[in-house]
């Protein structure tokens, strides 16, 4: 079989007056059921949510940044705008003569050229993939094969032909069930929602940070059925761009509470950010269980960007409506080649291997490393325990919107004001945003009295911590009680953080460390030594470790 280059790179949002940068352009390439090279195209320009791959594919395969075999096929995906790419000069091409297949499919025989070195316009085979689909197979790479009698659903904020989409696996067969927008509401909530915007102080086109950022802060609100009904008898507000002062007059009208502005510190803004999460979270529940009573699925298959909310996910792990849940770890965009790749390769009857979240390796000088010194571990421990921030940038970036080690900033869990000034100091982020947690699997379970999920490999749950533990795991615990836990399950999930942590605990009795990404608000997440070394003096971090180097700073934060 031939090896697989697989893109996400429609253009569904336009680059003028200035450039829009909502979604997450992104290829692959897929070999004998590896994933081989994938680069999320943000950590190699720079600009995050970075959707102009059209403009740099060229160089990339030109430059031999990403490597191409000399035989390969090609699979695309597409989106609510089009199914058509073409590249800066036109030296790339990819277009299929089926607009937004319904039901969502793999369509054969499309059109693609490759102009690119001794190649004179070079056609290979190609295939289109409806985006749902791209979605729910970017599974396969990091739980293997698909289990028999699997719900696989797709939510996000738009698809090719809805926002939701459900298929059933089942004796070897997928059996589409239905993909629709009746489901839009809930996740224009957080993308196309002008309250929601209004009360983070957030600007448009700025979606892809919102349900994240209202996720955190809806934790200090408390939801409540009488807010839930006024929201939607006023259509959630979500046209109220122009005019905010409809929804001070109305919440004035109906509660007799007076506002002015919108503050953070708020309590009823607390309360309806915590209301909107519920009507997400209960609505999005609610459905999965209509779909699981009728098709009684033993398994969930769930991906799309609603997937990125942990507050949900906890509660459909908790329903006990599946025998088990699977979230990949780039259930955003950012992970639509890898299931594009994914889907083509099961597709033809072909196995896919089972990777670590670490696989962002083009245009990076970081190798996949584990051979580093014993000496470094105890050095970083050291800085650890004098309440030093350090940041970690080795081996190969992870897939996803989320730091799992590899590009992360450390320090310790047990005190609110170093949290604190991770969060706001260094990384310059809103006050309401929490910091989590990575520890060791026996820990988590320890600390929350739970036998903590296989989701949280990829920090997609929370749990509460129980009180005896609470003032050792302080600065990683939310306001409302939870910490979104990454754990390591073995060794083998990351050498270095297993080690690490171990020496940790084993040494000093810490039961783990705060874990958020390395970068700064607004921008990517580093990618290349430089990226850390700039980043890390910029950020004003204490150390960083890049490869098998710690270099310590004096900074003046």
């Amino acid at each position: 079989m031939l090896p697989i280059l697989a893109v996400y790179g429609i253009k569904d949002r336009g680059s003028y007056p200035k450039p829009t940068f909502v979604h997450d352009h992104n290829m692959a390439l897929l070999a004998d059921g590896k994933i081989e090279q994938y680069l999320h195209l943000e950590r190699y320009t720079r600009l995050k949510h970075d959707n102009r791959l059209d403009d740099f594919i060229e160089d990339l395969l030109l430059n031999g940044i990403f490597k191409l075999p000399q035989d390969f096929e090609v699979v695309f995906v597409n989106s609510f705008e089009a199914n058509s790419f073409i590249s800066k000069t036109g030296r790339v091409k990819f277009e299929s003569a089926r607009l937004f297949p319904y039901p969502p499919q793999l369509v054969e025989n499309c059109f693609s050229r490759f102009t690119i070195w001794t190649w004179d316009g070079k056609e290979v085979p190609a295939y289109m993939l409806s985006h749902e689909l791209a979605h729910v197979f970017a599974n396969l790479p990091f739980f293997g094969e698909l289990r028999d009698n699997s719900l696989l659903v797709h939510f996000d904020g738009g698809a090719s032909v809805g926002n939701f989409s459900a298929f059933l696996y089942r004796d070897g067969k997928m059996q589409h069930i239905e993909s629709h927008w009746q489901l839009s509401y809930l996740s224009k909530l957080f993308n196309d929602n002008a309250l929601s915007f209004y009360i983070l102080d957030e600007k448009p086109f700025a979606h892809l940070s919102v349900p994240g950022k209202l996720m955190g802060f809806a934790a200090y609100g408390s939801p409540n059925e009488e807010l839930a009904d006024f929201l939607r008898e006023n259509d959630y507000f979500r046209n109220i761009w122009d005019n905010p002062q409809i929804f001070f007059d109305r919440v004035h009208e109906r509660f007799g509470t007076q506002l002015s502005e919108f503050d953070t510190h708020n309590k009823f803004l607390q309360d309806v950010a915590a209301t909107i999460q519920w009507i997400f979270t209960t609505e999005t529940l609610r459905r999965l269980t209509q779909l699981q009573e009728k098709y009684k699925a033993d398994y969930l298959y769930y991906a799309g960007g609603s997937a990125l909310s942990i507050v949900t996910n906890s509660k459909i792990v908790e329903s006990g409506l599946f025998k088990d849940v699977f979230i990949p770890p780039a259930t955003n965009d950012s992970g639509l080649s890898l299931g594009a790749a994914a889907y083509l390769a099961w597709h033809k009857g072909q196995s896919i291997k089972i990777h670590s979240p670490y696989l962002n390796n083009v245009a990076t000088d970081l190798k996949h490393d584990n051979n580093y010194p014993t000496e470094l571990i105890r050095k970083v421990a050291e800085l650890i325990m004098q309440g030093k921030v350090i940041s970690i940038a080795r081996g190969w970036g992870e897939a996803g919107p989320r730091a799992l080690g590899n590009r992360s900033i450390i320090a310790r869990p047990d005190s609110k004001e170093l949290a604190r000034k991770v969060s706001m100091r260094h990384k310059r982020r809103e006050w309401y945003r929490p910091i989590a947690p990575i520890m060791l699997k026996e820990l988590a379970d320890k600390v929350t009295g739970k036998n903590v999920h296989h989701l949280a490999r990829f920090m997609l749950l929370e749990y509460k911590i129980l009180p005896e533990y609470q003032q050792q795991l302080e600065g990683v615990i939310h306001v409302d009680g939870t910490s979104r836990i990454q754990i390591l399950t073995s060794r083998s999930d990351n050498p270095f953080m297993w080690d690490l942590l171990t020496y940790l605990w084993k040494k000093h009795g810490v039961y783990g460390l705060i874990n958020t990404s390395f970068n700064i608000r607004g921008e990517p997440i580093v990618h290349t030594s430089t990226d850390a070394q700039q980043s890390a003096k910029k950020i004003g971090l204490d150390a960083v470790v890049i490869g098998n180097e710690l270099k310590i700073f004096v900074n003046e934060i």
